[in-house]
């Protein structure tokens, strides 16, 4: 199971474990060398299923028939492959910035830190400047200037904060500890530091960009999804219009643009960017769980220019009232910005008839149990916060959804060894497993990855399904 510990401040989740249990698991009939399977007598089936390629395009990373990517040397066998991901991209062993003794973890919480002290005046007229003076000078020494209206608004959301994050990741990691889930002793990965591919090049967002000057799709002449199923091959405009579903009990290998991807079983995935979402919308189905991680603006996305990111404008127009059924849970994935936390709660949501319930905090952790950063970092906080809310709608249908089903609670923990890929987020199926009915409709909004049973949207939706971000571990 990905959750490890659950206790009443929140969860300890192992998300690698999650990735594990997705499924990746293929099953290839009379597989050619060349990792396409060709034309047999063999009947598909259940049991096994062989690889289907969109944009077949000669692969420039293609090895020789062993490579991971491809089905199996020998033609005319029936193989069985099993992936995992890569268990390095989780060894976070030690903090990306050392706290001092007093701020760790294993230590409990200091008496009193600057931050209480900040927090007992924060509201006294000069005293409050004195106050950013003194941090300043104790945590800051190399900046000049005091802190502007957003830091001091983080300032004051962190001391409302603090006490509950540092109790609940302290017990959470306890417990860690306790079953020998999390360790101080990280020699086991360290053979394989060498073996982390380079950074992978993701050509999905611009793929998408490209789309745009594709001839536009007569709607009422193309199917809403398209089955992945043997021998299937499309281009990327069939791709980009319509919805990808593997409804197979088995993972499937798909090829776009030269890059094989990994899809998971009973998964569908739609690759476009925010101005081309009709496909999902044609797809006719409602969902009782949204997760949302949208690209925030901000100043490091814009110096990096790592993504793109969306204006609170952009957001609100995303079409969640069409793809919600009644009651939804829409969870909202917020940076520690002040500026978007308030917009959530006080205009998003509300635009949306979505009532806030509750928010939840992600804790990220070391293998050993630290923060990977400082809690009281003045640059970055070891925790992100998400916003947890529930569509309002026809009282009597609301009611009828929500019999059996838990409230929320408030100010939950999910503390996890985060993974080193940037923004690859925890899995949240399993914690809000018990706040939600079995076997309902789910969907992620900006997602990175797939997960089975969920439908996933973004304009990089395969980007950590990468093959290489894999390993096969088995032929059988």
């Amino acid at each position: 199971m990905s959750v490890v510990h659950r206790l009443t401040e929140g969860w300890l989740v192992d998300h690698l474990s999650f990735i594990n249990q997705c499924g990746y698991e293929i099953c290839d009939s009379f597989a050619h060398p060349s990792g396409v399977t060709r034309n047999t007598s063999v009947p598909s089936t259940e049991d096994c299923h062989s690889i289907s390629t969109f944009a077949a395009t000669p692969s420039s990373n293609d090895g020789p028939p062993n490579d991971p990517g491809d089905a199996i040397e020998t033609e005319g066998k029936r193989a069985k492959m099993r992936y995992v991901f890569r268990e390095e991209f989780f060894d976070i062993s030690k903090p990306h910035i050392a706290a001092t003794p007093e701020e760790q973890l294993c230590h409990g919480s200091p008496e009193v830190s600057v931050f209480d002290f900040f927090s007992l005046v924060f509201h006294r007229g000069m005293i409050r400047i004195l106050c950013c003076c003194f941090l300043l000078i104790l945590q800051k020494r190399k900046r000049k200037c005091v802190f502007n209206q957003g830091e001091l608004d983080a300032l004051e959301y962190h001391s409302k904060v603090r006490k509950l994050i540092w109790e609940g990741t302290l017990q959470l990691v306890q417990e860690g500890h306790k079953s020998g889930f999390l360790h101080h002793t990280t020699a086991k990965l360290s053979c394989r530091k060498n073996n982390v591919p380079q950074r992978i090049v993701c050509g999905l967002a611009e793929l998408c960009e490209m789309a745009k000057q594709f001839a536009a799709v007569n709607e009422s002449d193309h199917q809403a999804v398209c089955v992945l199923e043997e021998e299937t091959s499309s281009a990327e405009q069939d791709l980009l219009s319509c919805v990808m579903e593997n409804s197979s009990n088995y993972a499937k290998i798909i090829v776009l643009m030269g890059q094989k991807y990994l899809v998971p079983p009973k998964s569908s995935f739609l690759l476009s960017d925010i101005s081309c979402l009709q496909p999902l919308l044609n797809y006719k189905k409602k969902y009782d769980v949204i997760v949302i991680d949208p690209p925030w603006e901000n100043k490091s996305v814009k110096r990096s220019n790592r993504y793109s990111h969306l204006s609170s404008l952009q957001i609100k127009q995303i079409p969640v009232p069409t793809l919600a059924a009644p009651n939804c849970l829409v969870v909202m994935w917020v940076t520690n910005r002040q500026k978007h936390l308030r917009f959530v709660k006080d205009e998003l949501y509300p635009h949306w008839s979505v009532k806030t319930l509750a928010e939840w905090h992600w804790v990220k952790i070391t293998t050993a149990g630290e923060f990977v950063l400082p809690l009281d970092s003045l640059h970055k906080k070891p925790y992100e916060v998400l916003v947890l809310g529930r569509v309002q709608g026809d009282v009597k249908e609301s009611l009828r959804k929500s019999e059996d089903i838990l409230p929320i609670p408030e100010h939950q923990l999910i503390v996890s060894i985060p993974c080193s890929l940037h923004s690859h987020k925890p899995p949240l199926a399993a914690v809000l497993a018990e706040f939600i009915k079995p076997d309902v409709e789910c969907l992620e909004l900006f997602a990175r990855n797939l997960q089975p049973g969920w439908t996933s949207w973004g304009n990089e939706v395969l980007k950590f399904q990468h093959i290489d971000y894999f390993t096969l571990l088995q032929n059988e």
